[in-house]
């Protein structure tokens, strides 16, 4: 498996593009996109477990019942949630892209971000679609994912190449996130592309899957969003025998997908809104599965150990204490802890109590821009990463005036 570059465009059948359309006031962000594969393709998606939920997500669930899809657009600058006339307008998105792109309605994935609350203005979007349909292109994968961004500082993008019984298979996407970061599926857009061949069904499978792994053990705020998705494409222009049932290929494609979901997850989690660290807590010697993954996620998640991070303090006691009030059936008394990075390694505390270390060397290791937090809980054979950032005075700026 390695690494290529394209993104979302990255897989044969796959095209896309991205401009300013007006939603947003600021013209030199781009704030529509549209992503298109050559045929109908197997589709899957996960959504926000918000109750609160945003109108996309409601037509986006009905096209596909099917388990098939064409064609995504998604607008940023408004999320069209919360508003009456939300579902209509969304519908409204699925016909003018299903006109500018010559794809039928029913298998178009619909999706929208940015604030909450505000009617979505549809003549932007219906202005510009020719436009926006004439630009597709294969190497349109970078204005797309530029496109879907709100408060990010970068676009996120990915892209993997492997075989499945000697074809190349590649395997793409694009994501934003930033704020309201807490996902129970999910809290970002995330748009997959493959040119494997696989069933509805087993793409559904293997999607949900891996997001239990990767996008639902990222947490920047605490706050779980309303419109977000993860969804996938694949157009089966790899020409690979399909894959129907669990098997050595499907294990492949999904570790595969794998892969580039947990990349995907750091880069949400490195842009945190005001982020200055990327936080990455391993627990290795769960004695189950679910308490690695809530431990994980419950020191990501702290506040205090978040702040800690910002100010590069060896504040483990923070640490000690995410732990203590996380639910599950498990002893502190045999509990490591390392703190690590590019600088180095050192062991804060042993069997649930603090040892002497070098207050100077871990600052040293503190100070850098990715921090790995290692609990060694020695009761079990269970593993579990989440992934996070520190919590910076920058994140109140961001948010405080977000919508006005």
């Amino acid at each position: 498996m390695k690494y290529i570059e394209g993104g979302v465009t990255a897989a044969k059948g796959f095209i896309a593009s991205g401009i300013h359309c007006g939603i947003r006031k600021n013209q030199s962000k781009k704030d529509l996109a549209m992503i298109k594969s050559e045929v109908k393709a197997s589709a899957a998606a996960v959504y926000t477990q918000n109750k609160v939920y945003g109108a996309p997500i409601t037509v986006t669930r009905n096209n596909l019942a099917d388990g098939y899809a064409q064609a995504v657009i998604v607008n940023s600058g408004n999320a069209n949630t919360c508003n009456s006339d939300g579902v209509e307008k969304a519908e409204m998105m699925c016909d003018i892209a299903s006109a500018a792109m010559v794809v039928d309605k029913s298998d178009i994935i619909v999706a929208s971000t940015g604030v909450i609350g505000m009617s979505l203005d549809i003549k932007p979007i219906a202005d510009h679609a020719e436009q926006l349909a004439s630009q597709l292109s294969a190497d349109g994968g970078n204005d797309a994912a530029h496109a879907i961004m709100t408060t990010d500082t970068v676009p996120k993008e990915c892209a993997v190449q492997f075989e499945l019984g000697g074809k190349p298979v590649t395997l793409g996407a694009c994501c934003k996130g930033s704020g309201m970061i807490h996902p129970n599926m999910a809290t970002m857009l995330c748009f997959m592309t493959t040119d494997c061949k696989i069933s509805p069904v087993m793409l559904q499978k293997a999607l949900s899957d891996t997001v239990k792994d990767t996008f639902n053990m990222i947490s920047v705020d605490g706050d779980t969003s309303t419109n977000d998705m993860v969804c996938i494409m694949a157009n089966g222009f790899a020409e690979n025998d399909e894959i129907t049932e669990i098997g050595a290929d499907y294990e492949t494609f999904k570790t595969a997908l794998k892969e580039v979901s947990v990349k995907l997850s750091r880069l949400i989690a490195g842009d945190g809104e005001g982020a200055q660290r990327l936080l990455e807590c391993t627990v290795t010697g769960a004695p189950d599965e679910i308490t690695a993954k809530k431990i994980a996620k419950s020191i990501i998640c702290s506040s205090l150990v978040k702040t800690a991070m910002f100010g590069a303090d060896a504040n483990w006691g923070r640490i000690l204490c995410a732990i203590g009030y996380t639910e599950g059936d498990f002893s502190i008394e045999t509990i490591d802890v390392f703190l690590s990075s590019c600088k180095g390694k050192v062991k804060v505390c042993e069997n649930g109590f603090g040892i002497e270390f070098s207050e100077d060397k871990a600052k040293e290791i503190l100070l850098e821009s990715e921090i790995v937090l290692t609990v060694c809980m020695n009761q079990g054979d269970f593993d579990a990463t989440a992934w996070g950032c520190d919590l910076t005075y920058d994140y109140v700026k961001i948010n405080g005036d977000y919508r006005t």
